[in-house]
């Protein structure tokens, strides 16, 4: 084939293309855009709010001890001939109880001796006085002619002093035989648990020495930390005979779910916790070992245990409480209203571990919104689960 119509050829079907490829672009139908938008409402849940008095709580936590705690010691010297079976670790004494008795022999035969002692100074007033009498006769004969000083001789007024001032030491050296002598029983000094005992019937003790360590039945101590912003909610007991705010208990380590105990704020300690800078207060925690019959069924605290305290604060008057969960950026809360959020700021005027109460800012029939939203506008639309489901039908 001649070149020329080979190139021919190809000329024709170039512009064949180019003509077909023209006429395809300009029978495409063109799509086109629509300016109108729908703003679809966010599906959220609400909740009512409370309003009314209530008594916010406030948590602590701190260490069990003993309100009353004594190392029991001997006062006079001597071996120990008997033992209370009571007086063992881990038992339970009542005041007046004897617990051990130190051999008394020695110190009946020193009172017995300080009691002659004693009698022989008696006997001994008892001569001088019928030398007073003769000494009376003798002043009678001199009368008025005997001067002050000679006076007193006569009638032998220092021989007098110093027989009733040796009647007087014999009697207060019986005083203290008596007294050592009872010191060799030593008992309770208080309804007590025996928490150690270093000695046994046998043992040689000398006064002071360490017997065992006693703690008192009737209070234990819990010595919590609370933040010094928080004392002003709190009551404590002014006098004996009054009580602090109401406190639960708790040891969730040990103790079954539920299980506590109740007591009653009593001093707050003069001194912040060096490490936290908290302040320090003492909870008062009757029969902590549930001794009395009517407790036998409650937990038993044990000292130098940490356990968790729920302190009772003051009451605070028409608040509304509401969970801390719906308290948003910069105490504030979402609020819907006629189909629509709403952010309104409140002032809180206590925290607790599970509500915040509101002062101002809201209103007992306000619906706070409790889900969490990703776009937070004023205004924005707002829609119920319930309204969907009725609208979707």
């Amino acid at each position: 084939m001649d070149w020329k119509k080979t190139l021919l050829i190809c000329f024709i079907i170039l512009i064949a293309g180019l003509a077909l490829t023209t006429l395809i672009f300009s029978t495409e139908p063109t799509a086109t855009q629509t300016g109108a938008t729908q703003e679809t409402a966010m599906l959220v849940d609400v909740t009512s709010v409370q309003q009314g008095n209530f008594r916010p709580t406030i948590k602590a936590m701190g260490t069990v001890e003993a309100a009353q705690d004594i190392m029991l010691s001997p006062r006079v010297n001597g071996e120990v001939i008997e033992r209370s079976p009571s007086f063992t670790p881990g038992g339970y004494v009542e005041k007046g109880e004897v617990l051990l008795q130190i051999d008394s022999t020695d110190y009946r035969n020193t009172l017995q001796q300080r009691k002659s002692e004693l009698r022989q100074a008696q006997s001994d007033l008892n001569l001088e006085m019928g030398r007073q009498e003769a000494a009376q006769s003798e002043y009678r004969i001199f009368g008025d002619t005997l001067t002050e000083e000679n006076e007193a001789r006569i009638l032998r007024q220092p021989q007098l002093n110093a027989v009733k001032a040796s009647v007087e030491s014999a009697q207060a050296a019986v005083d203290q035989a008596e007294a050592e002598l009872q010191r060799t029983t030593i008992r309770a000094p208080f309804d007590a648990h025996i928490l150690s005992r270093n000695v046994n019937v046998g043992s040689q003790v000398a006064a002071g020495e360490q017997l065992g360590r006693l703690v008192g039945l009737d209070e234990y101590w819990v010595e919590a930390t609370v933040p010094v912003s928080e004392l002003r909610w709190l009551n404590f007991a002014e006098t004996s005979e009054s009580e602090g705010s109401e406190v639960k208990i708790r040891n969730r380590t040990a103790w079954e779910e539920g299980e506590f105990r109740e007591g009653h704020l009593d001093k707050m300690m003069g001194a912040l916790a060096e490490q936290t800078r908290l302040a320090r207060v003492l909870i008062s925690v009757p029969d902590p070992l549930a001794y009395h019959t009517e407790n036998a069924d409650l937990p038993k605290l044990m000292i130098g245990s940490f356990v968790e305290a729920t302190l009772q604060g003051e009451e605070l008057t028409n608040v509304i409480r509401l969970n801390r969960d719906f308290i948003r950026t910069d105490d504030t809360v979402w609020i819907m209203e006629d189909q629509q959020l709403h952010i309104k700021n409140v002032d809180i005027v206590f925290r607790d571990e599970q509500y915040a109460y509101i002062a101002n800012g809201l209103n007992k029939q306000d619906q706070v919104v409790t889900t969490n939203l990703t776009t937070v506008a004023e205004g924005a639309p707002l829609r119920l689960e319930a309204t969907d489901s009725t609208s979707s039908e």
